[in-house]
């Protein structure tokens, strides 16, 4: 009988070992494949990235000393030790800074009394635009100048609005991605302050 009269009755006799070898590699790629998605669901495309914690949440706030916008006194945050700060990142052309703006006056106006500081650094914003908008905003807390965002990107911020609360002891205890309300605010700043919940 000749070899090729015997594979034409058995076809599968050629390349069997090939076939076998085949197999587990086809199941390591496939549990491979599902093993990579299931760590990208477990961390990071399952969450929403307003929940995750920012990797500075609960380390040292980053020092600066800005300007204020349209002129003043620098502000430097090492002076407000022993205060809670809440640290504001915005722009003149940015929408869901103008969305979270009454939050922000509410919050100033509730909490300035108590031993919380407002302020808002400009973002990747000239001067002029800064300016004209704190004047019809009427925002009324100190608004420093970041020049090269060096300030932001310490804070290692991606867009704005983005919000810190620095506590008392000079370490952050809360970001805020997106246009905040005054109830996520005010629940961290009160938790900060002597006697809170």
């Amino acid at each position: 009988m000749s070899a090729r009269s015997a594979a034409e009755r058995h076809p599968s006799s050629l390349g069997g070992g090939a076939r076998r070898r085949a197999r587990p590699l086809a199941l390591a790629t496939v549990v491979v494949a599902v093993g990579l998605l299931a760590a990208l669901f477990a961390f990071g495309l399952g969450r929403n990235p307003d929940v995750v914690q920012p990797v500075l949440v609960g380390r040292a706030a980053p020092a600066f000393t800005l300007a204020r916008v349209g002129g003043g006194a620098p502000v430097s945050l090492s002076s407000l030790r022993g205060q809670v700060v809440v640290v504001n990142f915005w722009a003149s052309w940015c929408t869901d800074c103008r969305v979270e703006q009454p939050a922000l006056a509410s919050l100033w106006s509730s909490f300035r009394d108590r031993g919380v500081v407002l302020l808002g650094v400009s973002f990747q914003d000239p001067a002029s635009s800064a300016l004209e908008y704190l004047r019809s905003s009427g925002s009324s807390w100190p608004s420093l100048a970041d020049p090269g965002s060096r300030t932001a990107l310490a804070y290692g911020v991606t867009g704005v609005p983005e919000t810190f609360v620095v506590a008392p002891d000079g370490r952050i205890a809360a970001k805020f991605i997106g246009p905040v309300s005054y109830g996520q605010v005010a629940d961290t700043v009160t938790r900060l302050l002597p006697g809170g919940a």
